[in-house]
């Protein structure tokens, strides 16, 4: 069976800059899906920010096994509700690929719990992004390192949690650092951040680029049934209790009544 995936983008530098529509005439959504087609064991779509509840309803999340998410401009446009639904998707099990200024997006935020800021500059600086393992799923095909001749500088301190595993570190012309692929996982969900990507630089034409996202979908895609009640929190009765017990004490709650949120 295909691993269903939906690559979502904003679509809105690509519509108001000549410069990006340039290099991603199609939307950069478009560019990332083509890249993941060369592989037949992906089905392939795509949502943008402009299309009813961002073309992210509950009933195409559910349906979804791996969600790239590539945003800049509109973070704040994204609503709440739709960053609840792609929330517990995540947790539930379907994997999340936030690509490079999506750091900043309300999902990968809430995921990580923390400011995701770093230093940036755009000077089309020479990026060399260094495998940290080369064993890793995500780094397969690849050599040592992957050269892309103009890149927008991310740069450490990073604030994020520490990751699962950090697959990509990157050196900048400028002399910066900074870990550029980063493996997370949320409840039952696996996440991998990956840095290169700005959309005034043609990041995801290059080849290698486009296998690490083939890679990561792969990586990303977990195969079991989703944990659909992964955030119900039940209220178990004395007598329910695996063992024999008294009850003891004052109790807030009845047997069986939900808790407070």
């Amino acid at each position: 069976m295909a691993i269903r995936t939906v690559v979502w983008n904003e679509f809105v530098h690509e519509r108001e800059e000549a410069e990006v529509r340039a290099i991603y005439p199609d939307g950069i959504h478009e560019t990332i899906a083509a890249a993941l087609r060369q592989d037949p064991e992906i089905d392939v779509a795509t949502a943008t920010l402009d299309a009813p509840e961002h073309g992210l309803p509950q009933e195409r999340l559910d349906a979804t096994d791996v969600l790239l998410w590539w945003g800049h401009k509109a973070h704040g446009q994204v609503s709440d509700e739709t960053v609840n639904r792609v929330a517990e998707r995540v947790h539930q099990g379907m994997g999340l690929l936030v690509l490079h200024s999506g750091h900043f997006s309300k999902i990968f935020k809430r995921l990580m719990g923390t400011p995701c800021s770093l230093r940036w500059r755009e000077a089309g600086e020479r990026e060399r992004l260094w495998t940290i393992n080369r064993s890793h799923p995500i780094a397969q095909g690849l050599g040592p390192s992957i050269e892309l001749p103009q890149a927008e500088m991310y740069g450490e301190p990073f604030l994020v949690p520490d990751p699962l595993e950090t697959v990509f570190i990157s050196w900048f012309e400028g002399g910066e650092v900074f870990r550029s692929g980063l493996t997370y996982r949320r409840g039952a969900g696996n996440i991998f951040y990956f840095s290169p990507g700005h959309e005034t630089y043609p990041i995801y034409h290059e080849p290698a680029v486009q296998t690490v996202l083939r890679n990561a979908v792969h990586w990303a895609y977990n195969p079991v049934p989703a944990w659909s009640d992964v955030s119900n929190a039940p209220n178990v009765p004395v007598d329910k209790a695996p063992e024999p017990i008294e009850q003891r004490g004052a109790s807030l709650h009845k047997d069986g009544e939900a808790g407070f949120r």
